[in-house]
């Protein structure tokens, strides 16, 4: 019921927290929370998703992170959006119930490349996009691009703690098959080139947030 929502919403330890997709798959939700009829969906709904497949993977992966820490009161736009748009309610959204979703909430110009956006948001290569994608894909830049918010996703990627991020630790947060041949190294090292603008050979909290805000041509591409 909402009380049990509650009481994992509230847990101290964040292991023990509830991420917003579990709040979202909780039952009390699931049955209870009043689904919007329409997608309340903004005009620049799709341009997000769009924006947010041309940003280089670090960001993605930090956009993820933010997304799972964010409260229900700072999402809850989102949250009614996603559930109205996911038709048979699953906590899944397929590219058709993306399309009759825009389609209902008068989008008419439904882009030719719709579902290769979807491919892109879709992190896990599931073929459908979890809650946590379409936060991350969708979240207001303006939530985001806060220096708290920002220093939670950097903190993980530092792995040792010394305030900066390390060619390898970019390697191990990128850590999938595409990195491990020769075109992914060549890929993180032009990230890190592109992200360094001291040329240390590290990302330190100040580059990473000029990442996070788009303060410089590439650095959030």
């Amino acid at each position: 019921d909402a009380k049990d929502l509650i009481r994992f919403l509230l847990k101290m330890n964040p292991r023990d927290r509830y991420t917003a997709e579990q709040a979202l798959n909780h039952e009390w939700i699931k049955n209870k929370a009043p689904k919007a009829a329409n997608a309340n969906l903004q005009s620049n709904f799709v341009d997000n998703l769009r924006v947010f497949r041309s940003q280089n993977k670090l960001k993605k992966a930090a956009l993820h992170i933010i997304a799972g820490q964010l409260g229900e009161s700072q999402i809850k736009a989102l949250r009614e959006t996603f559930t109205a748009l996911d038709g048979n309610g699953d906590g899944l959204l397929t590219a058709k119930e993306m399309k009759e979703g825009l389609e209902k909430a008068g989008l008419k110009d439904i882009p030719q490349d719709l579902q290769q956006i979807l491919e892109d948001v879709d992190s896990d290569g599931s073929g459908v996009i979890d809650y946590t994608e379409f936060l991350a894909a969708t979240l207001d830049k303006k939530r985001y691009s806060k220096e708290d918010v920002c220093w939670s996703a950097f903190r993980l990627f530092d792995k040792n703690g010394d305030g900066k991020i390390s060619q390898e630790e970019l390697k191990a947060v990128l850590a999938t098959d595409e990195v491990q041949n020769a075109a992914g190294v060549s890929q993180i090292a032009q990230m890190m080139k592109e992200l360094d603008t001291s040329g240390d050979g590290f990302i330190d909290f100040q580059e990473f947030m000029a990442m996070m805000r788009g303060e410089a041509d590439g650095l959030g591409k």
